[in-house]
């Protein structure tokens, strides 16, 4: 396996801000609009933006958390279930502006199945999606972000891992995993 640094920790932090100046432009005050982080990965995302908006516009902006398991068209189609997250959203969409944030966008897959998920929550009135890594050329539906922290060209058989700062990682990277081939 190989692994190489596409994004280091001071070019995160600076995506994170830009990122937010984005939504502030767009959004103003967040009176009207609120976050969902699509699990599992998607969270420790929602997490940081939500909280560099709140540092930034001192407003309290809503986040919440979606689990979209059983939504996703390959469901039965694993050998291994996937594990189900715990949804946890704790306000009405409805009319709400919102903003779906996930750390990679890949085939578009996965937010299909956010946004049929999401539907039980009330319609909102718009919805954005936010990614920090948007893979190129591996798109299965025409699905694309509104904002988006860096694109990257991959091949299907690499891996994006964005390794977030915790116990067992010193810092905050991205990074593009290869299989090597063993002879």
């Amino acid at each position: 396996m190989q692994k190489r640094l596409i994004v280091p920790h001071a070019l995160l932090q600076i995506m994170l801000q830009r990122l937010c100046h984005q939504l502030i432009e767009t959004h103003g005050d967040f009176s009207k609009t609120v976050l969902i982080g699509l699990q599992p990965r998607g969270k420790f995302l929602a997490q940081r933006i939500q909280k560099q908006l709140q540092q930034i516009t001192g407003s309290l902006v809503p986040l919440g958390f979606l689990d979209t398991t059983f939504y996703r068209d390959d469901f039965r189609r694993r050998e291994n279930p996937i594990a189900a997250n715990a949804t946890s959203i704790d306000f009405i969409i409805e009319d709400r502006r919102v903003v779906l944030i996930d750390d990679v966008l890949f085939t578009g897959r996965s937010v299909r199945a956010a946004l049929d998920a999401m539907i039980a929550f009330g319609r909102p009135a718009e919805v954005e999606l936010l990614i920090l890594i948007d893979r190129l050329y591996q798109r299965d539906l025409p699905i694309q972000a509104n904002y988006v922290g860096q694109k990257v060209n991959s091949l299907a058989s690499q891996k994006v891992l964005v390794a977030w700062q915790n116990e067992n990682t010193a810092e905050d990277n991205i990074w593009l995993i290869s299989k090597t081939d063993e002879v």
